[in-house]
């Protein structure tokens, strides 16, 4: 399985979210710092659902990290667009 697709199945059975997507940038990151050369090293995620609505800014960022536990560590750069 991709990394993009654990993060999107994550992200899925966490929030149920009306809108999910999940962008592999990484290949425009090529050669750069952080490019580990599997091409799964940047992502850009575009969220929005219910159970973050009512949170503020620095906890729907926490929320998110939450629910994509190792994932954390596993890639360079994740991009965040949460509502």
């Amino acid at each position: 399985m991709s990394v993009a697709d654990e993060i999107a199945e994550r992200l899925t059975a966490a929030f149920q979210p009306s809108l999910l997507e999940v962008v592999n940038e990484s290949h425009r990151h090529a050669g750069h710092s952080g490019d580990d050369g599997t091409g799964e090293s940047h992502f850009k995620v575009t969220i929005r659902a219910t159970a973050l609505a009512g949170l503020g800014r620095v906890e729907r960022h926490r929320a998110v990290q939450r629910a994509l536990g190792d994932i954390n560590t596993r890639v360079h750069a994740l991009a965040l667009d949460i509502g």
